[in-house]
């Protein structure tokens, strides 16, 4: 795998320059800060409305505590920023091709394989360290507010996450591959992202695929969690699958 560790270099390098920097990391920061104290006045908030509106009565919702701050970072995590993520790594491959870049990089003694792996393991790194960092800001920020955040319901809840998340990199450097259109590679995400959401409601599926791990972060804040061993180890396993895919299909593709 000829010039993996040189590509490798230059992709985290670029990721320090460019905007990939600030879009990720800048949007975990911005939730993992606002989470807490949304999830602290949302209760009084929506009690004083709703009671006002509709009854003329005061309505007291019950009191916040830690876990409605870690379920907010739950909820964040499996909209917004996968979503963000489907979108960041729908490109990582096709822009390269119709940018002239591939064949640049190719032309040196760099292999296809070492190519894609490259773009594989730079996206999950920016993806790890962003979301490890934007846990340990709500952990920080949920006992600022609420004087209690036990870290381990929330690092097991970030950890479950983030094997899905690599998957859809994965899933998404596939697409990449496959597609030249980088909204077309985005849009076939979001179809998956619904209908892999949608397949947990199989309780076969939830306990033994990666669909399980959707509802699995907010599970494990609330306590309600099932083993996740076999949803983690077929989302590591099928993220495996795909970057090899990604890998196969960029070796035979014209650049």
């Amino acid at each position: 795998m000829s010039g993996f560790g040189a590509f490798l270099g230059k992709e985290l390098g670029e990721i320090a320059r460019t905007w990939r920097l600030w879009v990720l990391p800048g949007i975990v920061l911005f939730l993992a800060l606002s989470g807490p104290p949304l999830a602290k006045v949302t209760p009084e908030l929506v009690g004083t409305l709703i009671s006002e509106q509709q009854t003329g009565v005061l309505l007291r919702l019950p009191y916040p505590t830690y876990v409605d701050a870690y379920l907010q970072w739950t909820k964040n995590l499996s909209q917004l920023v996968l979503f963000a993520v489907i979108i960041i790594s729908s490109g990582a491959i096709s822009s390269e091709r119709r940018s002239g870049t591939a064949v640049l990089v190719l032309t040196k003694p760099l292999s296809r394989s070492a190519f894609v792996l490259a773009k594989f393991v730079s996206h999950a790194s920016l993806l790890i360290t962003a979301v490890t960092l934007g846990a340990l800001v709500t952990w920080g920020v949920t006992y600022a507010v609420f004087a209690e955040a036990p870290l381990r319901p929330l690092a097991e809840a970030t950890g479950a996450w983030l094997a899905l998340a690599l998957l859809f990199v994965g899933l998404m450097l596939a697409l990449s591959a496959v597609m030249d259109s980088q909204s077309g590679a985005a849009g076939l995400g979001f179809v998956v992202f619904i209908t892999t959401s949608l397949g947990g409601l199989w309780r076969w599926a939830a306990e033994h695929t990666p669909a399980g791990l959707f509802g699995a972060p907010s599970d494990v804040v609330t306590g309600q969690a099932g083993p996740l061993g076999w949803p983690i180890v077929s989302a590591l396993a099928l993220t495996g699958g795909l970057v090899t895919a990604a890998i196969l299909i960029f070796g035979r593709r014209e650049l």
